[in-house]
């Protein structure tokens, strides 16, 4: 069963463990194929944003993170920053049913509308925004001036 955790600082090796399982994706964003301990302590407890993360459990197993930002000052939109399952679990339904859950709870909370943004490079995640109900609206510049694909998906 796929269940959500808030993260903590006391499991930051596990949230290490998980980002540096995805590598490939870590060079797409950052040009390394690992992150340190320092930086994601940065990411998730010490910067500015105003994001709600949690991990993302099979029973009692950490398999990813799930990072959402319920209101972005900047266009007004809920925004999903980040959906990674450990690299291990790859292949097996988890992301799909984690997106899936995590949607319920949008819908609960009352909110009709996500976006996200995907890497120009990350054909895997593009196909599985859109297999999500996703639609592309335009491409910016994220806050590191990283070129990425803005998707859509609303709720009625």
């Amino acid at each position: 069963m796929i269940t959500f955790e808030r993260i903590t600082t006391d499991l930051i090796e596990v949230i290490e463990e998980i980002t540096n399982s995805n590598q490939n994706y870590n060079k797409m964003e950052n040009g390394r194929l690992t992150r340190t301990k320092e930086e994601l302590m940065k990411e998730y407890f010490f910067s500015s944003h105003q994001t709600e993360t949690y991990f993302i459990k099979l029973d009692d197993t950490y398999i990813g993170l799930i990072d959402f930002l319920a209101l972005n000052p900047k266009d007004g939109f809920p925004w999903l920053g980040l959906l990674m399952i450990h690299h291990d679990y790859h292949g097996y339904g988890f992301g799909t049913n984690a997106f899936i859950l995590f949607e319920e709870l949008l819908i609960k909370r009352n909110i009709n509308g996500l976006r996200l943004g995907v890497l120009i490079k990350n054909q895997q995640a593009k196909s599985f925004w859109k297999s999500q109900g996703f639609k592309y609206i335009e491409n910016k510049s994220n806050a590191d001036g990283i070129e990425v694909e803005i998707y859509e998906k609303i709720y009625s």
